[in-house]
């Protein structure tokens, strides 16, 4: 599985200019635009992938790929932003109960304080994680629908996420991308080799990742055959 996953960008004869190209956007990230370019690019991976393709998809019509990669940035901000809230609100408490217990002398208030930091540090970070465990899912049906709404269906996503086929591939795909931070932080004791490794390394791991998730939903949802059999309905009639 991880090894095909590793083969699918270079199934292509121009894969080293796709990944230049999503390397260099990854590098470029802090502009924002990049950075929705290079989430169109994964969902369109997503979508190919589902369907069975092996062939890796292309940067081109670009105006599809910001379209593609805005509905993904609103997906990930508001998966990502309910995580946020809770944490500021936690540690926010803890850190004003620990600045005014330290103030008064307040033995209880510091103690107070101290156990809202670090629960509210250990809840965001479950929660982050469980942010990131949906959001890969719930980029697939926006993919498969192109409905954003449908990145929102907990009644869609529920069946995805509770399968230990997506849960597989979801583990598979998370240590690829850590393995790729990895070696880049190795290599950061080299000026500027650490950070340019990043951008291209994180990419290939992202596109890695994302083809297992695409498999994944395909192979759960049954997607190719229910939609070749949508066509063939539609033909008949």
């Amino acid at each position: 599985m991880i090894q095909d996953s590793l083969q699918y960008l270079r199934n292509d004869e121009n894969w080293v200019t796709t990944v230049l190209i999503g390397g260099i956007l990854s590098l470029l990230g802090v502009l924002i635009v990049p950075t929705l370019l290079v989430l169109g690019y994964l969902v369109r991976v997503v979508r190919g992938t589902m369907h069975g393709e092996e062939q890796p998809p292309v940067f081109d019509e670009w105006g599809d790929l910001f379209t593609d990669g805005l509905k993904a940035f609103v997906v990930v901000f508001v998966y990502g932003l309910i995580p946020g809230i809770i944490a500021a609100v936690v540690v926010g408490g803890g850190i004003f109960s620990f600045v005014v217990g330290g103030g008064s002398d307040s033995a209880g208030l510091v103690g107070l304080g101290m156990a809202g930091i670090l629960l509210g540090s250990l809840l965001a970070l479950v929660l982050s994680l469980l942010a990131a465990y949906v959001v890969p899912a719930a980029i697939s049906n926006l993919a498969q629908t192109d409905q954003l709404g449908s990145a929102f269906s907990i009644g869609e996503l529920r069946p995805v996420l509770t399968s230990g086929t997506y849960a597989t591939a979801w583990v598979y795909g998370f240590a690829l991308i850590i393995a790729a931070s990895l070696v880049a932080g190795a290599l950061n004791v080299i000026p500027l080799l650490g950070l340019l490794a990043g951008g291209f390394l994180g990419f290939y791991a992202a596109v890695s990742a994302y083809y297992l998730i695409g498999q994944a939903w395909g192979e759960i949802r049954d997607v190719e055959m229910r939609e070749s059999d949508s066509l063939d309905e539609q033909a008949a009639v």
